[in-house]
């Protein structure tokens, strides 16, 4: 389960404000990527809100909606999200554009973080120091809460659009390609939403 060992590290090297970062939707076909950051703050935030903080991807969907609305509402905790559209996607490049999301949400916080803890293998300039994680979110309290912030606005973001572009399943597979998407794709055909420059949307626009 993840703790506060990253964070309270960071803090002994005088990092007074640690923020943790993720992302989702780096591998779907349709919608926008999303990254989270998050601030937690020690001794502040109540105990059994962070037992509970894990990985988004091993939370259940109602589990993990009722602990981001617990982030929301707890003192000690500042959250801030950020996305970067498809078009973005298309003309940069899915990594690229994981980047400029994860940067936007980090902008977005109310409070500037001294050190930034990052999911994964690849960093993206920042304002301050930035140290990759990988597996940071099963690692990392910060990290985990920014993994619930960014996955369940996206899937928010696509349970919207699922309204607006029936027959896709983007309210059950988020923009992944599931038999259900492969399937509406071939009905349905290709709407602005869905990346073109992956491969599978690529050969279907004739790319």
């Amino acid at each position: 389960m993840p703790d506060f060992s990253l964070e309270n590290a960071a803090r002994d090297e005088g990092f007074l404000v640690v923020a943790g970062v993720d992302e989702a939707g780096r591998g779907p076909w349709a919608g926008p990527v999303v990254a989270g950051a998050a601030i937690l703050e020690p001794g502040v935030v109540p105990e059994q809100l962070l037992s509970r903080l894990d990985d988004s991807k091993k939370l259940k969907t109602a589990l993990r909606a009722e602990l981001f609305a617990l982030l929301i509402e707890t003192p000690g905790v500042t959250l801030s999200t950020g996305q970067a559209s498809v078009e973005e996607i298309d003309t940069h490049n899915i990594l690229e554009a994981t980047m400029m999301a994860m940067r936007r949400a980090v902008a977005g916080l109310a409070v500037p973080p001294g050190l930034i803890l990052v999911d994964g293998n690849r960093t993206p300039s920042m304002p301050c120091p930035v140290k990759a994680v990988v597996k940071g979110d099963g690692i990392s309290l910060s990290i985990a809460a920014a993994s619930i912030a960014a996955k369940e606005t996206r899937d928010r973001i696509m349970d919207d659009l699922a309204q607006v572009h029936p027959g896709y399943g983007w309210d059950s597979n988020a923009g992944y390609g599931t038999p259900q998407h492969q399937a509406g794709l071939a009905k349905l055909g290709v709407t602005p939403h869905h990346r073109r420059s992956f491969k599978p949307i690529k050969r279907l626009v004739g790319g």
